[in-house]
């Protein structure tokens, strides 16, 4: 009977004992113990800052620097690869170009160069000092034309009379000397009319060698034509 009751003692002190540590409360908050991570495990790929969102926002301004560099390197715009673009370049002026204080202006005369006779017909018995051969003519009609000795024209221009002579060909017209013979000197009566064969007389300057003492200006204001109009066949010319 008594180990009876030592042993209900015991009970009823540990169950006192336990209903006292579920209500008995700390009087400070336990100590944590930091557990040991081994360095380089976990390493951050940012460096340290002050202000993390600051360095976001320069990460993300270099990449959209990156993406527009090389999408302009590939021609395209940002966000469109591939699409051509246009860059207009503007060139740069520096300064205005002064102006030479010492410009001079010069006037410019345009040159006539006569390779014929004008069309005022040469007054009865002048003569140029030079002519100049046009299409169809040949020394002898020349002295024809201007009375001169053919053979004094032929020496003065140290030619003879088998050679060809040519359009362009420059004769210096002797100033004394007459055709030998005035009854010959003209090839065919005048005035008549005339018509255009094409031999040797498609230009005003040949019908005139036609006639021999006719000249050439004379034929084209008779007919109201320009002296260096070209001639077709069976065109008809009222001959002075």
């Amino acid at each position: 009977m008594k180990y009876n009751k030592n042993k209900l003692a015991m009970i009823i002190l540990i169950s006192v004992m336990a209903v006292s540590a579920c209500t008995q409360s700390y009087s400070q908050s336990p100590i944590a113990t930091p557990t040991l991570i081994p360095p380089g495990l976990f390493v951050s790929p940012f460096p340290s800052v002050e202000n993390p969102m600051a360095l976001v926002g320069e990460f993300m301004k270099g990449t959209a620097t990156a993406a527009a560099l090389t999408s302009a390197a590939g021609g395209g715009t940002t966000g469109t690869p591939g699409t051509p673009q246009a860059i207009a370049t503007t060139p740069v002026v520096t300064g205005t170009p002064s102006t030479p204080t010492n410009a001079k202006v010069v006037a410019t005369t345009p040159v006539v160069v006569t390779t014929g006779p004008s069309l005022t017909p040469l007054p009865a018995g002048a003569r140029p000092t030079t002519y100049t051969l046009q299409k169809d003519e040949f020394p002898y009609c020349i002295a024809r034309r201007f009375n001169v000795d053919p053979e004094g024209l032929l020496q003065l221009n140290g030619l003879t009379s088998p050679e060809v002579y040519y359009q362009g060909l420059q004769l210096k017209i002797p100033q004394s000397g007459s055709w030998p013979d005035p009854s010959t000197r003209a090839l065919r009566n005048h005035p008549e009319t005339y018509t255009v064969t094409g031999n040797a007389d498609t230009s005003v300057y040949g019908v005139a060698c036609k006639y021999g003492n006719v000249d050439p200006a004379a034929i084209a204001q008779n007919n109201g034509i320009s002296i260096s109009a070209a001639l077709t066949i069976g065109q008809q010319l009222k001959i002075p």
